[in-house]
C-alpha cells in the first residue's frame, strides 16, 4: 500500500485502528483494539550517514535490521531499546518509549529521536524536525511521539542520533544489600566515573562501565569489585536490556500465577520502598521494578510517598490502570493534543488512557 493509499484510508477512517508491527509490545500499555493496520510493509533504510551519526528508516523495518547496519560501522542505538522475543520494529520502537539499562547515562528514545514522519487523523502526510539538534525549533512534535503508544498518528519513518561503541567496556560486581548499593550509587553519580548502566538484584549491584581504555582502567582501580568475563557480562545486559534474564522470566511465571509487574519512575535518591515482593533496580535507583500481589491503590500511593509514580508493566488483569492517572490540567492538555492530531479518534483508542 502506497503513502497516497494510506492517507486515503486514514482520511475516511471513522472507526478505531490498530496499528500495529510485529506485535511484540501489544502487551504494554491498555488492551489494544480496532482494525488492524500493519506497518511491515514499510520497511528499509532511507539514510545512514556514519561521520554525522544518524541514521533513518521506515517505521516497519526491524529493529535488527538498523542495529546490524550500525553494528556494521562500528556503532549503536546508545538507548538500548528492549527487542521482546528478538523481534520489535523501528516505529513500534517510537511509539513504546521503552528504553534500556543505558538510559540513565546516554538518553533515552525521546532524546535520540531527531526526527519523524506520521499521517494524522485528517489523512496528512506531516514532517518535523530533521537531521541534527540545531534544526529543531520551537515544540518539537517528533519527540511527543516517543511512548504515545500510537495515539496520535500512523508514524512513517524516523531519524535517529547513533553513537560509536565505546573503546573500552567493563562489568564489575559487588555483594550490597538493596540500601548500601542506592547509597553507593549515588555517591558515585556525582563523580566523575564512566558508568554506563547499573544493576541491583538479590543483593548483588552489578556496574557496566564504558568509555575510553584510561578512563575505564582508573574507574575500576578506583571501585574496585569483581570483574565479569566479557561473555558472560555481554549475556547479562543483553538479558537485562530484553528483559529475557532471571529476574523477568520470575516475573512472567508469577504474573501468570496471578501477581503483577510494575515499573516505578523514582528520584534516584529515594530510599528503599518497603514494598512486599521482589525488587530489581536500574538506571542508579531511578527505575525499579517489583513483582508483587500488593493491591494497586497501596502500591501507588507508597511509590507517590517517595516521589514517583508506577505503570503496571504485566498483569493478567488491568483493571486498575496501566499508568498513573493524570492531575486535570496534564489530561486537558493530553485530549488537545489528541484532539488536534485525532479529531475523530480513531488511532489506538485507550491505549494510554481510557479517554484518549
Amino acid at each position: 500500500m502506497s503513502f497516497a493509499d494510506l492517507q486515503q484510508r486514514l482520511r475516511d477512517a471513522r472507526t478505531p485502528i490498530r496499528i500495529t508491527g510485529h506485535g511484540s509490545k501489544d502487551f504494554y500499555g491498555e488492551a489494544p483494539s480496532g482494525e488492524a493496520l500493519s506497518t511491515l510493509e514499510m520497511t528499509g533504510i532511507t539514510a545512514h550517514e556514519p561521520s554525522e551519526l544518524f541514521i533513518s528508516a521506515l517505521a516497519g523495518t526491524p529493529l535488527a535490521e538498523v542495529e546490524a547496519r550500525l553494528a556494521a560501522h562500528q556503532q549503536r542505538l546508545a538507548f538500548e531499546p528492549p527487542r521482546f522475543g528478538g523481534r520489535g520494529t523501528v516505529g513500534g520502537m517510537v511509539a513504546a518509549g521503552l528504553s534500556g539499562p543505558s538510559r540513565a547515562a546516554l538518553g533515552s528514545v525521546r532524546d535520540h529521536l531527531l526526527g519523524a514522519v506520521m499521517i494524522n487523523g485528517r489523512g496528512e502526510l506531516l514532517s518535523f524536525g530533521g537531521t541534527v539538534m540545531k534544526n529543531v525549533a520551537g515544540f518539537d512534535v517528533s519527540r511527543v511521539l516517543a511512548g504515545s503508544l500510537g495515539v496520535l498518528g500512523l508514524i512513517t519513518e524516523v531519524t535517529l542520533k547513533v553513537l560509536p561503541l565505546p573503546a573500552a567496556t567493563a562489568t564489575l560486581r559487588f555483594d550490597m544489600s538493596q540500601p548500601e548499593a542506592l547509597k553507593a550509587l549515588n555517591a558515585w553519580g556525582g563523580q566523575p566515573l564512566p558508568i554506563e548502566a547499573s544493576a541491583w538484584w538479590d543483593g548483588a549491584l552489578v556496574l557496566r562501565l564504558a568509555g575510553a581504555n584510561a578512563a575505564v582502567e582508573a574507574a575500576f582501580a578506583r571501585l574496585g569489585g569483581d570483574v565479569i568475563p566479557a561473555d558472560l557480562a555481554a549475556s547479562f545486559w543483553t538479558g537485562l536490556r530484553d528483559q529475557s534474564d532471571e529476574f523477568f522470566v520470575g516475573a512472567e511465571r508469577a504474573v501468570a500465577g496471578g501477581a503483577q509487574l510494575w515499573r516505578l519512575s523514582l528520584p534516584s535518591t529515594a530510599p528503599e520502598l518497603k514494598l512486599h515482593g521482589e525488587q530489581l533496580i536500574e538506571w542508579g535507583g531511578a527505575q525499579r521494578w517489583v513483582v508483587t500481589p500488593m493491591e494497586a491503590t497501596a502500591l501507588r500511593e507508597a511509590v507517590a510517598a517517595a516521589g514517583g509514580h508506577a505503570t503496571l508493566f504485566r498483569a493478567q488483569n488491568k483493571s486498575a490502570g496501566v499508568f498513573t492517572p493524570l492531575s486535570r490540567p496534564l489530561a486537558a492538555i493530553h485530549q488537545r493534543l489528541k484532539a488536534s492530531f485525532d479529531p475523530h479518534g480513531v488511532f489506538n483508542p485507550g491505549r494510554l488512557y481510557p479517554n484518549l
